[in-house]
Formats: structure tokens, sequence, C-alpha cells
């Protein structure tokens, strides 16, 4: 019996481990609100608030400690109640390291090893399969997913994740 056919998430033309950012978005397995919760914004000048969970806060953990790993650089992020959003600048620095095959290039690499070792902290599987990512094309884009992501907590009922 044949297998169903995965869809594709990564652009075929690109070598993505030359300098470049990238907009990634990973979801909770199901969905589950497991990661933070939003308050509502106490008056018409705050912004609705976000409070870690003992998950969300090892989340936190292991995407600060992403920006140790020479060239990665994590330039903004939002741990939502059931997904995370990373800005994600792959410099120069790794630029000279060719990988071997498609399953090495960077970006794979430490969004899979972001999400075994929370998992791992987590003491269970907490991610669903495989991750939305956007090659970051100019300045202008990146501007936008900057505020994006800044204005999320601010957006989330009306978020397509929303439960």
């Amino acid at each position: 019996m044949d297998q169903p056919k995965r869809k594709q998430i990564r652009l075929p033309s690109f070598d993505y481990s030359t300098p470049a950012a990238y907009f990634i978005t990973f979801c909770t397995r199901n969905k589950r609100c497991v990661l933070s919760s939003v308050s509502a914004a106490v008056s018409v000048f705050d912004s609705p608030q976000l409070k870690l969970t003992a998950t969300g806060k090892i989340v936190e953990k292991y995407i600060l400690s992403m920006s140790k790993v020479p060239g990665v650089q994590v330039e903004k992020y939002v741990i939502m109640p059931n997904h995370v959003h990373l800005l994600l600048v792959i410099t120069k620095e790794n630029a000279s390291a060719r990988p071997t095959s498609p399953a090495n290039y960077i970006i794979p690499r430490a969004i899979s090893a972001l999400k075994r070792f929370i998992n791992k902290d987590a003491g269970g599987e907490i991610w669903q399969r495989s991750y939305y990512e956007h090659i970051v094309r100019n300045e202008r884009d990146y501007r936008e997913i900057w505020q994006y992501i800044e204005d999320n907590p601010a957006k989330w009922a009306e978020d397509s994740f929303y439960p």
C-alpha cells in the first residue's frame, strides 16, 4: 500500500545554508494550549500579556540558547498558547559550512534539535510534526514579520490557531 505523500515545505532551489532570515512557526500536537496563556488588556493603553506555563518556560530557555550556536541569531520570538513564532537569522559564520545532504541544512537541524530538547525537558512529545517556514525576502518583509510577531498576543482571539 502506498503511503500518502507529505507536502514539501522546503523551497527546492534555495540554499538553506546561506546567510538569510527565516520566519518559522511550529505548533503543539493537536494544537493544545500548553505553552502560555494570553490575558486581556487591563486598559486601552495596555496590550494583552503572555504568561508562560512551565512548558513555555522550557521553550523559552531553548529558544534563547539557540543564539549561542555560532551563525544562528534569534531576532524575535513569541511563545503563544499553542504555537511558536521565530524570526531567525543565519549569519555568515555558517555560510562556509556546506551541508552534504538536504537533511543537514541548518534550519531543519536547528528546529529538530530545538523540538527534541524541549520534548526531553518537558517529559513528552508536545510538538506536531514539521513546521512552517518563510524565507524573508527583503527589509520590508522583515519589518512586517517583526511586527506580526510583536502584535500576535494582541490578536490571539483572531488567530488561525485560536481554539
